[in-house]
């Protein structure tokens, strides 16, 4: 999959060009001095690693790319955290650059700066603004661009999921990050929801004891959204003819992840995978515009539902699955099976050994005055109706919260190289007829030490 960029272009310049154009990072600050190479799998220790942190800042100033659907939200979002300073819009759309504007200025600050000069003018926003905090919501192919530019102007970056598609842009972005000693956080919102963070507070508390298997996926029909002549439906249904493998697995992996300890004292290993047939796209387009329509000549290649097992170095094992072509509920499927218990959503139940009447679910619900996580406690109220169920303001407060503090952040570019990686080695598996293939260890070790997140109080 290293040419899958090559092969999607989506601008004047492809991401190749890009990285030849020297915009993409250099070597990290892992590597030697001398004659070092990108992606190195071992190199000597430095002090960034999956603790950083970097200095406190009273006031976070930030610029946003990208600033449709999830992008706007971000900015709703920021407009009630305190402590931030929105200086800079950037999107390809005069319209949506003025619209948020209009939403900063109504708010009482004063109105950011404008980039709308064509897809990379956002290059131009990270040299010439005075900024901490870059954070990108754009279609997929540009979330590395930005990140980088972010990085190597002396901003840290965030952006929403997944944050790269390759292996090689995961490597990027760890060693960039390195290099400049800069946050690089991908926004896993999921980890940030009701049950995923009372299911971390059930961990670490014990009541489930010893986890020995996960399950995560993101199921949800997506055909409407595909074939939309707007929004997502601009980009992402190009995806599906290029890539066969999991093009979306941070919102179930991200979760399980820090529930078993992922870059934490545990690791990925290595991953099989396989997918079903394609055929859900070209039978929706068929019936939706008929049978002999442009939309339902496309060729599709990404299998309708994806399966992979994940095999970590201690043993655990997690099943990933992704299904967006096909007529289903929404689901993320999140289980946690344990010595003690076994813990699911969708549907949200719960059964501990000795708690639990013998054989018999019940509610999560029921567990809710012991172990609601202190975070969702302190502010899903604030963050009701600022979407996806107050969850998305939640992961917004905490990193603004650590920048503010100069804490770790919660998530880092470890986790968002990790989670992100399985785009690449989901399709190299399925290629390679299900053969396992090896995680690369974007830690180089460090996940031996470090500890496991904690709960934070708020």
């Amino acid at each position: 999959m290293n040419n899958q960029d090559d092969k999607l272009n989506f601008g004047n310049q492809s991401r190749r060009d890009f990285l030849k154009l020297g915009l993409a990072g250099t070597a990290g600050i892992w590597l030697t001095t001398k004659g070092s190479q990108l992606f190195s799998q071992s190199a000597p220790a430095s002090d960034y690693g999956p603790l950083f942190s970097s200095q406190p800042l009273e006031v976070v100033k930030v610029g946003f790319v990208g600033v449709g659907g999830m992008g706007s939200v971000h900015v709703q979002n920021y407009l009630n955290i305190d402590g931030v300073e929105i200086k800079a819009i950037c999107d390809v759309v005069e319209e949506k650059v003025a619209r948020a504007q209009k939403w900063v200025e109504q708010a009482g600050f004063p109105k950011p700066k404008g980039y709308s000069r064509g897809p990379w003018d956002f290059k131009r926003m990270c040299e010439e603004e005075d900024l901490d905090l870059v954070m990108t919501a754009t279609p997929w192919e540009w979330h590395v661009p930005v990140c980088l530019a972010a990085m190597k102007n002396g901003k840290h970056a965030a952006t929403e999921v997944p944050a790269a598609m390759t292996e090689e842009d995961c490597w990027e972005l760890v060693e960039t990050a390195e290099k400049y000693k800069k946050h690089c956080v991908m926004m896993e919102n999921c980890c940030y929801d009701r049950v995923e963070l009372m299911s971390l507070n059930m961990v670490r508390r014990g009541l489930l004891g010893d986890i020995l298997h996960a399950a995560g996926g993101y199921l949800h029909d997506l055909r409407a959204v595909k074939f939309s002549k707007e929004g997502e439906g601009l980009w992402r249904r190009k995806y599906s003819w290029k890539y066969n493998g999991n093009l979306y697995p941070t919102h179930g992996l991200g979760p399980i992840s820090q529930c078993l300890n992922i870059n934490r004292g545990d690791a990925f290993d290595f991953l099989v995978s396989m997918s079903s047939p394609s055929m859900g796209l070209h039978l929706y387009a068929a019936e939706k515009f008929g049978p002999n329509s442009p939309e339902a000549r496309e060729k599709f290649v990404l299998g309708d539902v994806n399966s992979s097992l994940i095999k970590t170095k201690l043993g655990k094992t997690i099943l990933l699955l992704h299904e967006t072509n096909l007529p289903r509920p929404y689901s993320r499927v999140h289980l946690l099976q344990g010595t003690k218990g076994i813990l699911q959503k969708w549907p949200d139940r719960i059964y501990i050994e000795g708690r639990s009447p013998e054989d018999e679910w019940e509610p999560i619900e029921n567990y809710a005055a012991e172990f609601e996580h202190p975070l969702w406690k302190k502010l899903a109220q604030k963050g009701e109706g600022r979407g996806h169920g107050g969850m998305d303001f939640i992961e917004d407060y905490r990193l603004i919260e650590c920048l503010r503090k100069g804490q770790p952040t919660d998530m880092n570019v470890y986790d968002a190289a990790a989670w992100s990686v399985v785009v690449a080695l989901s399709e190299k598996s399925v290629a390679r007829g299900s053969q396992p293939v090896k995680f690369p260890d974007f830690t180089r070790g460090r996940w031996k030490t470090t500890p496991a997140l904690g709960i934070i109080e708020g």
